[in-house]
């Protein structure tokens, strides 16, 4: 079979979600995928909507490391950044991330499109973040979640609890918004006094690691006095008592950050529906992965949000229609914070996790990752349950051997059960599955730096086998009984380097993978 040069874009909507545990390269795809829209079609991406999460999916645009806006906001060719209502967003991020990037020359809020019932987080559920997970560990004698302190799960808790405070009020008479954020933070210092159980000292502490959080990661905008560094200081916050807060501070700095955005804020299912009726391309990014939903991944370890293709229509508010899902994995395996990792390196100990730990640190938070082998069952398993219809996978160059690690390489085939027997499944009990043991193939490395290479053929011999068996194998999960009359994901390309372009896309259909 000839390779072929991936330039399908045959679907209005293009999804782009991660099939691992996150922290996949979802925005360098998201960056590839409108360069080739517009190099096949001579047109540009009408837009990106981020679908679900909040401050918590980081990526790096005009040289920033962002977490709320689009991926897609560093193409300036992009005429729409959309935010649906899936997400939970604090109004000051937005400008927070914003305008850096306008200092830089790059429009952002004139393209930036909030729908009007995308939900607001504040201050109240950054606290509470903290102080369930204080809880969890002082009061109840639990692991940390890892949680990234933003406040994601406790937005999303008062979504279920009906207690939202959509973007639309800020269209509206400042009283109903100062009303409904007063009821809000009341609720929030009763939990964290009465339930939670926070001790007074604990109580000061969160808001210094809120403070030294967002110091640390506006560094840049305080340096080039985008921001005064008081900006980002939540001391500012606290009452004169402890588990009281200054009302009159909190509802005039969001009230003040949510007017800024009110020409950003409408109805953005029309205009969806207009891009998608001309056949006007819309890249939907998604955040965390498929193992971090949170009703199909492995609880507490998940986010609060949905991260399976449907939710693109429950959050973008939009009738299911076909839809393109590019399904985003790494050549090796990264999870962060408590997560149980049947892979995993000891990045320390293993000249491999070491190597590969180096590369690997969050982009929302600065938060080491966990590394591990390439794991074709949890992939399978997403391919099975989750589905997708094309294929990438980022960073097979960092598998490049060199002189401080072993010449083989591994990828987890199988599960090997307490009984001795294995599984090709993920049982959806965790207890079980921190039962198990990877059943590893071995492979002999490659030298080569593959970030000088562009086309397939020219890749090494020992890299081709390693892709092919991760790829076939994969397969084999997700159709144990056999491939063949199934609709096969297309393998978009292979990321082979950190730079916009260092990518190979002449790659065999995935058929050939599989004879």
């Amino acid at each position: 079979m000839k390779p072929t040069v991936f330039t399908d874009v045959s679907s209005s909507l293009i999804s782009v979600l991660g099939i691992s545990m996150g922290d996949e390269g979802k925005g360098r795809v998201v960056h590839e995928i409108l360069e080739e829209i517009h190099n096949t079609t001579g047109k540009h991406a009408a837009g990106v909507i981020k679908i679900n999460g909040g401050a918590n999916a980081g990526h790096t645009a005009a040289g920033l490391k962002l977490n709320l806006l689009p991926s897609g906001v560093s193409n300036p060719n992009v005429s729409l950044l959309l935010v649906a209502s899936g997400v939970v967003a604090d109004p000051r991020k937005f400008l927070w991330e914003a305008k850096p990037l306008e200092f830089r020359g790059l429009s952002v809020i004139e393209r930036l499109l909030i729908d009007e019932k995308c939900q607001v987080s504040d201050i109240s559920h950054r606290l509470l973040d903290l102080a369930w997970e204080n809880y969890r560990v002082k009061k109840l004698g639990l692991e940390s979640r890892g949680s990234t302190g933003r406040g994601i799960s406790p937005a999303y808790n008062d979504e279920t609890g009906q207690w939202q405070i959509f973007y639309q009020c800020f269209l509206q008479d400042r009283k109903i918004f100062a009303k409904k954020l007063k009821q809000r933070l009341e609720r929030a210092l009763k939990t964290i006094q009465f339930v939670c159980e926070v001790e007074d000292k604990d109580w000061y502490d969160f808001f210094s690691t809120l403070s030294d959080a967002e110091i640390k990661a506006n560094k840049t905008s305080i340096e080039e006095n985008i921001f005064p560094e008081e900006e980002f200081s939540f001391h500012r916050f606290m009452g004169k008592e402890p588990y009281t807060l200054d009302f009159d501070a909190i509802e005039s700095t969001y009230w003040e950050s949510g007017t800024k955005l009110i020409n950003c804020i409408r109805d953005s299912r029309e205009e969806l529906l207009d891009c998608i009726h001309n056949q006007r391309v819309v890249v939907a990014e998604f955040g965390q992965a498929y193992w971090l939903d949170k009703r199909h991944g492995f609880s507490p370890n998940v986010t609060a949000s949905h991260t399976t293709g449907n939710e693109l229509f429950s959050s973008a508010g939009i009738p299911i229609q076909n839809m393109t899902q590019v399904a985003c994995c790494k050549a090796y395996d990264t999870k962060v914070g408590t997560h149980h990792f049947i892979t995993k390196l000891d990045h320390k100990e293993d000249p491999w996790g070491e190597k590969l730990a180096k590369l690997e640190f969050g982009t929302s938070t600065g938060r080491q990752r966990m590394v591990g082998w390439f794991d074709s069952v949890e992939k399978g398993n997403a391919l099975r349950y989750g589905g997708f219809d094309e294929l990438v996978i980022n960073k097979l160059d960092a598998l490049s051997v060199d002189e401080f690690v072993d010449q083989n390489l591994m990828i987890c085939t199988a599960y090997k059960m307490p009984d001795g027997t294995t599984t090709k499944k993920v049982p959806r009990d965790e207890s079980i599955r921190r039962q198990l043991a990877p059943v590893y193939e071995v492979f002999t490395g490659w030298t080569d730096d593959l970030q000088k290479v562009s086309h397939y053929d020219e890749l090494p011999e020992e890299a081709k086998i390693y892709f092919s068996r991760m790829v076939s194998s994969l397969v084999e999960v997700a159709y144990p009984e056999g491939w063949l009359n199934r609709k096969l994901p297309k393998i978009r390309f292979i990321g082979v380097g950190p730079d916009p372009g260092q990518i190979i896309r002449d790659i065999p259909p995935i058929e050939a993978f599989l004879e």
